[in-house]
């Protein structure tokens, strides 16, 4: 099993996020990252949102250093 993470700071937004989240399944993953975009940023938990949210995962773990955008 890989461990998985998304990471907020690789997209701009109002809130200036810099949480990273990860998991050792994707399930877990998702639960947290959903959580999270409803808490912090307002969204709305849809199934449209978590496939949208599964398109983000990466395999590992996140990087120390804020990713580079664009």
């Amino acid at each position: 099993m890989t461990r998985k993470y998304i990471d907020c700071r690789e997209f701009p937004s109002d809130a200036r996020c810099t949480v990273a989240i990860s998991a050792d399944s994707e399930s877990e993953l998702l639960d947290a990252a959903a959580q999270h975009a409803v808490s912090v940023h307002k969204h709305t938990d849809s199934p449209e949102l978590r496939a949208q949210l599964k398109t983000l995962f990466h395999d590992g773990t996140p990087p120390v250093d804020a990713p580079r955008r664009g």
